[in-house]
């Protein structure tokens, strides 16, 4: 009986990178039958501790000396590996755009298909639906940019689709309040390219949310009259509570029929810590 050949562990058998797929593994083999010898190679590399599954067809690198049963690969590089079409969103933008004001145990990724969440010890990878406006060819990709982390570049909404995907939902954001902060803290908002946003997503709630915000931080963001003046306009015609669901209590703002958590209708005001 002919015996079955092993990878050799001596050498270079698996991708450099920290996740990787059975598909990326299979592109590195040039030989016949390559995605049998790439199956071959992750079950022994997994059997002998230096691979972890992440989830069907996705493993991650163990690094030495790491036991693999406790090892919890990078969520961010989990998630693209996962999902090739993975724009991270929410709260993971934030921290991926290094404006995160605290750390959160859930990951939000946008993606063309649904999949159930995947957990990573104490965190969760939800794979979100695009919203309806960014399938279109004209808007797929606005409002996005690409961040570079341990040498793989991933898809990231920029600041100004950040704030109004927090905005619509703050539970992904990890609430209103650390939204508020984290997103007041950026240098720059592109004021044109939020305006593009929100003519894609054109909903008046969002427009006074929107106008909320800047108007509460107009000399941040070097926000006009004029512009607010705009987004008014475009508010809804009667008063609505953000986050939505909520339905009492909160702080009027008049100007945008918004009605807003006492602390965070406060952000922005001179002299505000």
């Amino acid at each position: 009986m002919r015996a079955r050949r092993q990878p050799n562990p001596t050498t270079p058998a698996l991708p450099r990178r920290a996740v990787f797929t059975l598909e990326d593994l299979t592109r590195t083999i040039a030989r016949p039958r390559a995605r049998e010898a790439a199956r071959e190679r992750v079950k022994y590399h997994v059997a002998r501790g230096r691979l972890r599954v992440v989830s069907r067809g996705v493993y991650a690198t163990v690094p030495p000396g790491v036991d693999p049963r406790s090892y919890m690969p990078d969520r961010y590089l989990a998630a693209a590996a996962i999902r090739e079409d993975a724009v991270f969103s929410h709260h993971a933008a934030l921290e991926l755009l290094g404006a995160a004001h605290s750390d959160w145990n859930v990951c939000t990724v946008f993606t063309e298909r649904r999949r159930t969440p995947l957990a990573l010890g104490s965190v969760r990878i939800l794979f979100l639906l695009e919203p309806p406006p960014f399938r279109a060819r004209d808007h797929r990709g606005l409002g996005t940019r690409e961040v570079e982390r341990q040498g793989v570049d991933l898809r990231v909404t920029g600041p100004e689709r950040t704030l109004l995907d927090g905005l619509r939902q703050p539970r992904f954001a990890g609430g209103l309040a650390e939204l508020v902060e984290s997103v007041s803290g950026l240098g720059v908002l592109d004021l044109d390219l939020l305006e593009r946003l929100l003519e894609a997503y054109g909903q008046r709630m969002l427009c006074a949310a929107a106008g909320w915000f800047l108007e509460r931080f107009r000399d941040r963001f070097f926000v006009s009259d004029a512009y607010l003046a705009k987004l008014e306009r475009q508010r809804p015609r009667s008063r609505q509570y953000l986050p939505r669901g909520r339905r009492k209590g909160g702080v009027v703002a008049s100007r945008w029929n918004l009605v807003l958590p006492g602390d965070v209708a406060r952000a922005g005001e001179p002299g505000a810590a």
